[in-house]
C-alpha cells in the first residue's frame, strides 16, 4: 500500500512539472539588473568606442551601486544617475572624435541566455540599463549591474571586483 501511494505521489508531482506552468524564472529575473551597452554600429571604431564607454560608465556605477541593498534601490539609483551615466558616455564620445551621443533608459527586454563564471542567467526578459550609443545598432556589450557579478575594475582588468553587500554575504557563508 505504502508503496502505490509513493508511486501516486511521483505520477502526480511528475503531471505537476509537465502541466503546469512555470514561473521560477520569471522570480530570478526579476532579482537582476543588467545593463546592454549598444554601439552605434558594427565598424571598428565604433565598437572600440563601446568598451571605452563601457568602463567609463561602469567606473561612475561602482561608487554609486556598491551600497544598493535590493534591485529596487539600484534601480532607482540609477534612474536619478542617468544624466551623469550619459553624461560620462558622451564625454568619451567626444572625446574620441564622435559627433553621436547616448540615451540611457531603465526598460525590460529579452536577453539570451548568459554565463557569469558560475552563474547563469536563462534566457528570459529582464530588467536592463539599455545604453544606445547613437543609433544603437551595432553589437553590444552586457552584463549585470545588480547584484554587479561582472563589473571589472579598468584597475584590475583580470578579476572580478564584487561590489555587493549580498555578494559578500553569499560569499561568507559559502566559503
Amino acid at each position: 500500500m505504502k508503496y502505490i501511494i509513493s508511486f501516486i505521489g511521483i505520477v502526480g508531482l511528475i503531471c505537476i512539472l509537465i502541466f503546469c506552468p512555470n514561473n521560477n524564472n520569471e522570480k530570478v529575473n526579476s532579482e537582476y539588473l543588467r545593463i546592454h551597452i549598444r554601439a552605434n554600429s558594427n565598424s571598428e571604431q565604433d565598437q572600440e568606442v563601446k568598451y571605452k564607454v563601457k568602463e567609463g560608465v561602469v567606473d561612475a556605477l561602482i561608487p554609486l551601486i556598491c551600497e544598493a541593498q535590493s534591485k529596487d534601490e539600484a534601480t532607482e539609483i540609477i534612474n536619478k544617475n542617468m544624466n551623469l551615466i550619459e553624461r560620462v558616455a558622451d564625454e568619451i564620445l567626444r572625446k574620441e572624435g564622435f559627433e553621436y551621443t547616448s540615451k540611457g533608459s531603465v526598460k525590460n527586454e529579452e536577453f539570451p541566455t548568459r554565463v557569469y563564471e558560475d552563474l547563469t542567467l536563462e534566457e528570459g526578459y529582464y530588467d536592463a540599463l539599455i545604453l544606445n550609443l547613437g543609433s544603437g545598432k551595432g553589437d553590444n556589450w552586457w552584463c549585470v549591474v545588480y547584484p554587479p557579478l561582472c563589473f571589472l575594475s579598468t584597475n584590475n582588468s583580470t578579476n572580478y571586483v564584487y561590489i555587493s553587500k549580498i555578494w559578500e554575504i553569499i560569499n561568507s557563508v559559502t566559503n
